[in-house]
C-alpha cells in the first residue's frame, strides 16, 4: 500500500527533512523540528505525490487516502486529547500548503477547522473564553469562505467594519462575545447569499473541503506566476499539512509572529521579525493591526517589543533561534504562536533574502564555521546578483505604473521619451537622460540605445534584437511591452490611461519588467567586500572560463572589471552602424565599380584598424574572438529615399542605377540569406579589409602593450567544410601579406562559429580548417527549432505556460534538441581534432542553467554580456562543485 500520509509530533515522527521533494518544505521542516523535541503541535502531512494524482485524475484523490487520514486524525486527537467534532473539548486543525520550494503567500491556509454553532460552545467552556471562541469562528467563516466558497474576502471585511463603525470601536479586539455571535450570524448570511449553499456544519466535509481548497491553490493564477518567475515546475505538486491549532488570540498572553534568524534584507546577524499579542496569523501578514518589533534594540519610541511584553517566549525563541540556524546551518523564517504564555513553532524555513543578504549570509556563515567556503558558493542564486550590478529603483519611491514588458536587461533608469536614435544623441549630448521608445529595434539604432539610459520596445522577446544588444551594452531594457501604443507620427505613447509625449519622462525598471509615469528615483550598485569574495571564492572553484561579448572599449573595460578572462564574441557589425561609417558601409555594397568600392573600403579598414587596436589595448593579452561580418547584407541597405541618394551623391551614381541594385540585393527572408561566410566567399574584399585591420591592429597593440597579441579570428554561418577551407585560405593570404609588410612574427587562430545544425552534424569535417569552435547559440536554436527571436515572442509565453516547452529556448538552452547539437558537435569536433578549444557565445553564456549544461559537455568557456560575466562565473563554479559532488556520489 502506497503511503500518502505521514504523522509528526507527539510520539509518532515519520518524516525527516531530506523527505521534502514528498512532504513538502513545510511538512518535511515539521517532521524534522518534532523529531529533535522542538515544541511542534502534531499534526499530518499529506504528500506532494496525492496533488499529482489529483490533477492527473480529473481531482480526485487515491481510493485509501481517506482511511489514512482518518487514522492520522486520530493521531492528532491522541497526542493532544481532544476530538475532532467532540462537542465538550473539540480538537481544532489547520490546513496548510508547503510545495517542495518556498511560495510564501501563493496558496490558500485554512485556520480554525473544525468550529460550527456546537463545537463554538464546548470551546467557550474549555478555554473559558467566548469571546476567543467566537473570534475564532467568525475567523474560520471568513477564511473558509472565502479560500474554500469562492466568496470574495472583502466582503467579509466590509461586514467587519460596518460592525466596528457601528459600534464605534477601533479594533477587532474591541469586539464583545456576543456581537460576535451577531457576526457569525451575518457572515453565514453572506456565504448563503453568495454561493446559494449553507455554510458547512460537519467537521470532516470542512476538512475535505479545505484539502481540495489547497490543492486547488497549487494552479491558482499567483502561485503559477510564482513558479514561472521562479522556474518551478507545475508536475512538483504541493503537499497539504493537517495540524492542531494552537491560538495566540486567546488574551493578552498570547501572540503569534514571524521572525528571521538573520535580517533578510541586509543579512547582519540580529534577530529580526515582527509580532502581535492577542492575535492569529493572518493578522500578521493582512497588514490590519500594525506589527510589533521582537527585540527591544530594534523597537522606536512608543513600541511594545516582544523582549519586554512576553520575556519567558521570547527567550525560549531566542534559543531556539540559534538551535534552528545551527540545524539547519541557513538562515532560517520561523513562524510562531504563543498560547498562555507557552511558545509553539509552526513553520522554519529556509528564509527569502536580498542578494546583498544572501552574500553576506554565506560569507559570514562560512567564516562562522557553519558551512563550508563551497556551500557558501552553493548558497547564492546567481541570477541575483544583478541585484548588485545595477542601479535599482528606491523602494521608498512613489511610482505609477504605466504598461509591464519582459524583464530584457537589469537595472533601473529614467530619461525624457526619443523616438529616433538620431535624437538620443542629440539630447545625450546635452548631458540629458532620455529613454529610446521604439515599436522594435534595428541594428541601425545601436548607437541611439548606447547613449541613451535605457530602452522600450513593444515587440520583441527576451532574446530579441533590443534585448540582446542592450545587456551587452549594460543599458536598462524593457521589451516587448505589448500595452504601450507608440505612434512614431505624433510623437505619443499611450499607456495605462496616459497619453505621454516626446519629451515626458518615464521609468524602466529591467528587472521586472515595469515601466512607470514620471522620474522614480534611483540608489546606485554598492559591490561590497563580500562581493569580491564570494567571486574569490568561486573562482577558485570553476573550471570554466569566462569571457564577455564586447565590440567598444567601454564594453570591454566594464567586461574586465567584473572580472571577464577575454573577449569570445567581438561582433563587427556592430561598429559599422555609427554615422560616420554606416554611409562607406552602403557605398561599398552598392557600387559596382571597383575603384569606388576600394575607395569605401579603405575608409573602413581604418575604422576597423582603431576598433581592434582599442580592443587588444585594453585587454592587454587575454584572448580575444573578432567575428567577421555577419549580419544579413539586406540590413546595410539603404532603406528611404533620402538614404539612396546620400549614397549616389557620395557615388556620384545614378539613382535609378543605385534603386534597382537595392532592390536586386533584397531578400525576403534576409536571416536565411546573403550573409556571414557567404558574404566572404560572394565579396571577399569585405572580408579581406577585415582581417587586414585584425593582423594590423594586433601587431600594434602587441607594440603598446609590451605582450604578444594572438587573434582569434572566427568566421560565421559556416555549414560546410569546404566554405571555411576557402574562407580561412583567403584570410591566411590576406594575414601573410601583413606579415611580409611589417617584417614581423603573428601568431594567430582563425576558427568557426557552430550555429547551424549542419555544421553541428558535419563538425568532425568543419575541424579540419578550424582551430577553434565558438557555439553561437542564438541563431542555432533559431535554425534548429524553426524559430525567430524575434518574432516568436508573441507565442513563446503560451509554449511555456501550457508546458509545451520546459522554458524559453532562447533564454535557456533546449538541452534535448539544441544541446544534443552542441553535444555531438563538441564530441565530433575533438574526435579530429582532440583538445580542440570550444567555447559559446550565444546569450545563453549567462544563463545558470545553460552553463551547468556546458560544464557537462566539456566546453572551455562560456562569453556572455559584460553585465552577466559575474553571474557567469559564479554559476561556473556551481556547476563545477555540483559536478563534482555527482562524481563522488
Amino acid at each position: 500500500m502506497v503511503q500518502w500520509v505521514y504523522c509528526f509530533g507527539g510520539t509518532r515522527n515519520e518524516g525527516r527533512a531530506e523527505m521534502r521533494n514528498l512532504l513538502g518544505g513545510k511538512g518535511a521542516n515539521l517532521a524534522e523540528m518534532a523529531s529533535i523535541g522542538l515544541p511542534v503541535p502534531a499534526g499530518f502531512t499529506i504528500t506532494t505525490e496525492v496533488c499529482t494524482a489529483y490533477y492527473k485524475n480529473a481531482c480526485a484523490y487515491p481510493d485509501d487516502l481517506k482511511a489514512q487520514v482518518e487514522n492520522a486524525l486520530r493521531h492528532i486527537e491522541q497526542a493532544i486529547g481532544m476530538g475532532f467534532g467532540d462537542k465538550k473539548n473539540p480538537l481544532l486543525v489547520s490546513v496548510r500548503s508547503g510545495a517542495r520550494v518556498s511560495m510564501p503567500g501563493m496558496m490558500d491556509t485554512v485556520l480554525n477547522l473544525g468550529l460550527n454553532d456546537e463545537t463554538v460552545e464546548g470551546l467557550a467552556n474549555s478555554s473559558g473564553d467566548p469571546r476567543f471562541a467566537w473570534d475564532s469562528y467568525r475567523r474560520f467563516i471568513q477564511m473558509y469562505g472565502s479560500v474554500v466558497m469562492g466568496v470574495p474576502h472583502h466582503r467579509f471585511e466590509d461586514i467587519l467594519e460596518e460592525a466596528k463603525h457601528a459600534l464605534r470601536v477601533q479594533d477587532d479586539t474591541e469586539i464583545t462575545a456576543e456581537q460576535l455571535r451577531v457576526l457569525v450570524k451575518d457572515y453565514r448570511a453572506l456565504v448563503l447569499g453568495e454561493t446559494g449553499k449553507e455554510f458547512p456544519t460537519d467537521p470532516h466535509v470542512q476538512l475535505w473541503g479545505a484539502i481540495g481548497a489547497v490543492f486547488g491553490s497549487w494552479m491558482n493564477p499567483r502561485a503559477s506566476t510564482y513558479r514561472k518567475l521562479h522556474d518551478i515546475p507545475a508536475e512538483w505538486g504541493t503537499a497539504v499539512s493537517v495540524q492542531a491549532m494552537v491560538f495566540g488570540n486567546m488574551g493578552d498572553d498570547c501572540a503569534t509572529g514571524v521572525c528571521f534568524t538573520r535580517d533578510p534584507s541586509t543579512g547582519e546577524n540580529v534577530f529580526y521579525g515582527e509580532y502581535l499579542v492577542n492575535a492569529q496569523g493572518e493578522d500578521v501578514v493582512a497588514g490590519i493591526r500594525t506589527p510589533q518589533p521582537m527585540a527591544i534594540a530594534r523597537a522606536e519610541d512608543g513600541q511594545k517589543p516582544m523582549e519586554t511584553v512576553l520575556p519567558e517566549a521570547y527567550a525560549e525563541l531566542s534559543r531556539i533561534r540559534s538551535l534552528l540556524e545551527g540545524h539547519y546551518r541557513d538562515m532560517q523564517d520561523i513562524e510562531f504562536t504563543v498560547q498562555k504564555n507557552v511558545l509553539y513553532i509552526l513553520q522554519t524555513r529556509s528564509g527569502k533574502r536580498t542578494a546583498a543578504a544572501a552574500l553576506k549570509v554565506a560569507i559570514d556563515m562560512a567564516h562562522e564555521g557553519l558551512i563550508t567556503q563551497e556551500e557558501a558558493i552553493l548558497r547564492v542564486p546567481p541570477s541575483s546578483l544583478n541585484q548588485l550590478l545595477h542601479p535599482a529603483l528606491d523602494p521608498k519611491a512613489e511610482r505609477t505604473q504605466l504598461a509591464r514588458g519582459l524583464p530584457a536587461s537589469p537595472g533601473a533608469a529614467a530619461g525624457a521619451i526619443v523616438f529616433t536614435a538620431e535624437d538620443v544623441e542629440t539630447h545625450a549630448a546635452r548631458d540629458e537622460d532620455v529613454i529610446l521608445v521604439r515599436i522594435e529595434t534595428s541594428p541601425e539604432d545601436v548607437h541611439g540605445m548606447h547613449a541613451a539610459k535605457g530602452v522600450l520596445t513593444t515587440r520583441g522577446g527576451m532574446t530579441s534584437h533590443a534585448a540582446v544588444v542592450a545587456r551587452g551594452m549594460g543599458r536598462v531594457c524593457v521589451a516587448g511591452a505589448g500595452g504601450i501604443q507608440v505612434d512614431y507620427k505624433a510623437k505619443t505613447v499611450t499607456a495605462g490611461g496616459h497619453v505621454l509625449k516626446e519629451g515626458d519622462w518615464i521609468t524602466l525598471d529591467g528587472g521586472t519588467g515595469s515601466v512607470y509615469l514620471g522620474r522614480v528615483a534611483t540608489i546606485p550598485p554598492v559591490l561590497s567586500g563580500d562581493f569580491a569574495t564570494l567571486m574569490g571564492w568561486a573562482d577558485d572553484a570553476r573550471r570554466l572560463r569566462v569571457r564577455a561579448n564586447a565590440e567598444t572599449i567601454a564594453d570591454a573595460e566594464t567586461a574586465l572589471s567584473f572580472g571577464a578572462e577575454g573577449i569570445g564574441l567581438a561582433r563587427t557589425e556592430h561598429m559599422f552602424f555609427a554615422p560616420e561609417r554606416i554611409g562607406h558601409v552602403r557605398q561599398m555594397i552598392m557600387t559596382e565599380n571597383p575603384a569606388l568600392r576600394a575607395r569605401a573600403i579603405e575608409a573602413l579598414q581604418q575604422f576597423q584598424r582603431d576598433d581592434f587596436i582599442g580592443l587588444f589595448r585594453t585587454m592587454a593579452g587575454l584572448p580575444v574572438t573578432i567575428r567577421l561580418l555577419d549580419p544579413p547584407l539586406h540590413e546595410f541597405l539603404p532603406h528611404g529615399e533620402n538614404e539612396l541618394a546620400d549614397v549616389a551623391a557620395a557615388l556620384g551614381e545614378n539613382i535609378e542605377v543605385l534603386r534597382a541594385r537595392r532592390d536586386a540585393l533584397s531578400e525576403s527572408n534576409p536571416m536565411l540569406g546573403h550573409r556571414g561566410c557567404r558574404l566572404g566567399i560572394t565579396a571577399p574584399e569585405i572580408y579581406a579589409m577585415q582581417v587586414r585591420a585584425i593582423a594590423q591592429a594586433a601587431i600594434r597593440a602587441a607594440e603598446i602593450v609590451g605582450k604578444p597579441i594572438v587573434p582569434e579570428i572566427m568566421i560565421p554561418l559556416v555549414a560546410t567544410e569546404e566554405e571555411l577551407k576557402r574562407t580561412r585560405a583567403a584570410a591566411e593570404e590576406t594575414i601573410k601579406a601583413v606579415i611580409a609588410e611589417e617584417g614581423v612574427e603573428l601568431k594567430y587562430d582563425i576558427g568557426t562559429m557552430i550555429e547551424l545544425p549542419r555544421a553541428a552534424l558535419t563538425a568532425e569535417h568543419i575541424a579540419h580548417e578550424a582551430d577553434f569552435f565558438s557555439f553561437g547559440t542564438n541563431d542555432l536554436t533559431q535554425t534548429t527549432l524553426g524559430l525567430s527571436r524575434d518574432d516568436a515572442a508573441s507565442f513563446l509565453p503560451l509554449y511555456v505556460e501550457k508546458g509545451i516547452l520546459p522554458r524559453d529556448p532562447f533564454v535557456s538552452i533546449d538541452q534535448e534538441g539544441v544541446g544534443a547539437l552542441v553535444r555531438m558537435g563538441v564530441t565530433k569536433g575533438r574526435t579530429t581534432r582532440p583538445g580542440m578549444k570550444m567555447g559559446i557565445c550565444g546569450e545563453h553564456g549567462g544563463d545558470p542553467d545553460s552553463i551547468a549544461f556546458f560544464e557537462s559537455i566539456g566546453l572551455d568557456y562560456v562569453s556572455c554580456s559584460p553585465f552577466r560575466v559575474p553571474v557567469a562565473r559564479l554559476a561556473a563554479a556551481q556547476a563545477a562543485l555540483q559536478k563534482r559532488e555527482k562524481t563522488i556520489a
